[in-house]
């Protein structure tokens, strides 16, 4: 077993996400000791974190160990732990065991999380989706819901069961609802005897005026008469009131339902708390343009969990390429630095686009100069995707159930797992 070599500069990644998984690859073959933590073993591919929700990929399709991911990398350490709090003064990361990890250079990418807008207590009954966890319950949830109408007599209960409230417009909004319209009304309609699943609703609720808001008018537009077309009742201007056991309630009017996604909105985690820095609205660190904390030129935060201007004076969106490119950017100015080399020029995010799938043969991509709908626009996401994925053997695997699915409309992840079924058969009988 190798020992961590205190004689090397020494660096601490806080998060496996795609900013530090990213910055770690670009480290290899420096002169330099990595401790990567994570509070979970793994790293995951949020993009397509829906369609474990929806059944169409299974958890291992788009999640890797990350001690796998680094096996051959001597100079890397990995620690499943969870940090809780920073000490800038003394240079340590200090763990919920109460251990202290030291470090010379500091590397924040902890991502963000969901965020009810202070009203936490809807978590029990409006799910959000930010891990494999929520994801497989989602998936539970929403199988449960068909299981429990296949037997149930009653039929106010059984339009409840069968209604599915997303809440929030944005790309993850979109496309969880219309995978799960379509899981209803195609992939399912076949398996049950006694219950009719094309009769199943979906709702879209939006607080602003419209869907995609990140996307031209235009493909909003556009995005919205193709969940029409799913059969999905897509509503902006209706911000949530409440969330509770029995349902939801906006624009006034209560709706019975047990099956609400939370979709609205994103925090930082708590990277600005543990280094007393100042952040933003959404808890992001707020950083110089060279991805540091101010005053503290060993402490680097990137992705989600960082505020950064881009030159129109607007934020840098917390999607992935963002992320990937800070990861990047910082292992370059680390490099420099231990090099004695000029200091790179400040970060400059380069857009690549926003991409959104709405259905089958349905998605929308703008990238500025191009704007793309429908088939073509589909397959192109697919593929990006599909590029990203970490290593052939998920690349392989994701293109084949998806060609799968496309084809005979079957969704092979259709499992229930936990005790979701359990708690809510004994609720029903």
């Amino acid at each position: 077993m190798s020992q961590l070599n205190l004689k090397k500069h020494h660096i601490v990644v806080i998060g496996a996400g795609f900013g530090g998984i990213d910055f770690v690859n670009h480290l290899k073959h420096r002169d330099v000791q990595i401790t990567l933590i994570d509070k979970r073993n793994h790293h995951l591919f949020q993009p397509l974190l829906y369609q474990v929700a929806s059944a169409s990929l299974a958890p291992s399709e788009i999640a890797w160990p990350v001690r796998h991911l680094f096996r051959n990398r001597k100079d890397v350490r990995t620690l499943m732990a969870e940090v809780v709090d920073i000490d800038k003064v003394l240079r340590k990361v200090i763990l919920s065991s109460g251990d202290c990890i030291l470090y010379d250079s500091l590397v924040i990418a902890t991502g963000a999380t969901h965020t009810y807008f202070g009203n936490d207590n809807w978590a029990p009954y409006a799910l959000s989706l930010k891990t494999l966890e929520d994801a497989t319950k989602i998936r539970s949830k929403i199988l449960t819901a068909f299981e429990k109408a296949e037997h149930s007599k009653d039929d106010k209960l059984k339009d409840a069961l069968q209604t599915f409230v997303v809440v929030g417009g944005g790309a993850t909004g979109v496309e969880i609802a219309g995978t799960i319209a379509e899981l209803a009304h195609n992939t399912l309609k076949k398996d049950f005897r006694f219950l009719d699943t094309t009769k199943t609703k979906v709702l879209l609720i939006e607080a602003g005026p419209r869907v995609l808001p990140m996307f031209p008018e235009s493909l909003s537009r556009y995005t919205t008469k193709s969940l029409e077309k799913l059969g999905i009742k897509v509503l902006t201007n209706s911000p949530v009131t409440n969330c509770d056991s029995e349902g939801v309630v906006f624009n006034g009017e209560r709706l019975m339902t047990f099956n609400i996604i939370w979709a609205a909105g994103v925090k930082a985690s708590p990277a600005a708390v543990w280094l007393g820095a100042e952040s933003d609205w959404a808890g992001r660190v707020i950083v110089d343009s060279y991805l540091n904390v101010p005053s503290f030129p060993e402490i680097f935060v990137i992705g989600d969990t960082a505020s950064v201007k881009m030159s129109d004076g607007s934020d840098v969106p917390g999607i992935a390429p963002a992320a990937k490119q800070g990861g990047e950017y910082v292992a370059n100015v680390i490099n420099n630095k231990l090099k004695k080399k000029p200091h790179l020029k400040p970060f400059k995010y380069n857009h690549q686009g926003n991409f959104a799938t709405i259905g089958r043969s349905l998605a929308v991509i703008d990238l500025g100069f191009i704007k793309l709908r429908g088939g073509v626009a589909w397959w192109i996401w697919k593929l990006v995707h599909i590029y990203f994925l970490v290593g052939i053997r998920s690349r392989l695997s994701v293109a084949i159930s998806w060609v799968w699915n496309h084809t005979f409309g079957y969704r092979s992840s259709r499992i229930i797992v936990g005790d979701t079924q359990e708690k809510e058969g004994a609720e029903s009988n």
